[in-house]
């Protein structure tokens, strides 16, 4: 099994193999590409965006300056959001619902280090795929991490660090993200 299957299956894998690094290469130079458009048409960060996401759904919109592992483990259903400066970290699969918006400078997480110590000094790493359903907003500097999935109509506040899944239509805020009144 190659590294770069490994990381697909979720199992352990080495993010230093040549063919890994390669796809990162490739995805750093389409990003100078896209995050050079900054004062483009849409039309062009769209165009531009489905050279290398894996989906974008219709009137989906992703802000430069975006930064991400390698862009075709991210799909995004129609008419997504996606404000500036935003980092996904795709080792895993990140898929965004429909309508949902995404505040500046959020940051998604797939990408796991080992707990133990010897693993993790050998340079192994996994991922856990991030799922974001439906009509969700996530407000400016959330963090979401490895394996949450997050509901339907579901709100995260600005700044909040989500460690565990937020059902549908649940507000949560905080470090960590709790529930909040609605």
């Amino acid at each position: 099994m190659t590294e770069r299957q490994k990381m697909l299956a979720g199992l352990p894998y080495h993010a230093s193999d040549p063919e890994l690094c390669a796809e990162q290469a490739a995805t750093s130079a389409w990003l100078a590409r896209y995050n050079a458009a900054l004062g483009a048409p849409v039309a062009d960060w769209q165009a531009l965006l489905a050279e290398r996401a894996g989906r974008v759904g219709q009137g989906s919109i992703v802000r430069p300056p975006f930064h991400c592992d390698y862009g075709w483990n991210i799909t995004l259903g129609e008419r997504v959001f996606v404000n500036f400066s935003c980092v996904f970290l795709d080792v895993a699969p990140i898929a965004i619902g429909d309508d949902t918006r995404i505040g500046p400078g959020v940051h998604i997480y797939t990408a796991e280090h080992p707990r133990d110590a010897e693993e993790r000094r050998a340079g192994f790493e996994s991922g856990r795929p991030v799922a974001i359903g439906r009509n969700v907003w996530i407000g400016g500097g959330a963090i979401i991490l490895p394996g949450v999935t997050i509901g339907d109509d579901a709100i995260v506040g600005a700044g909040s660090v989500v460690t565990h899944d937020v059902p549908a239509r649940a507000h949560v805020a905080g470090n960590p993200a709790q529930p909040i009144g609605g």
